[in-house]
């Protein structure tokens, strides 16, 4: 199983660590993001992310369905 820092994360996504948190953040809130929820894990406070779980996120994402997995730990 492989589990995703925010720094990597971000890599993946070609994006900055502000913009993961604030979807991870954003997840709960109305708007798209509620729809397409960031599939994170809180492990003692720090965010980690299952690498499958994250394309299976990106592939609902490019499909236009709503993502069933959300990891909270």
């Amino acid at each position: 199983m492989d589990i995703l820092t925010v720094d990597e994360l971000a890599a993946l996504l070609k994006m900055s660590k502000k913009q993961i948190y604030t979807m991870t953040e954003t997840r709960t809130r109305n708007g798209t993001m509620k729809n397409h929820p960031l599939p994170v894990l809180r492990i003692n406070g720090n965010l980690r992310f299952h690498k499958a779980a994250i394309q299976e996120w990106l592939a609902g994402l490019a499909e236009g369905r709503p993502s069933e997995s959300t990891c909270t730990g």
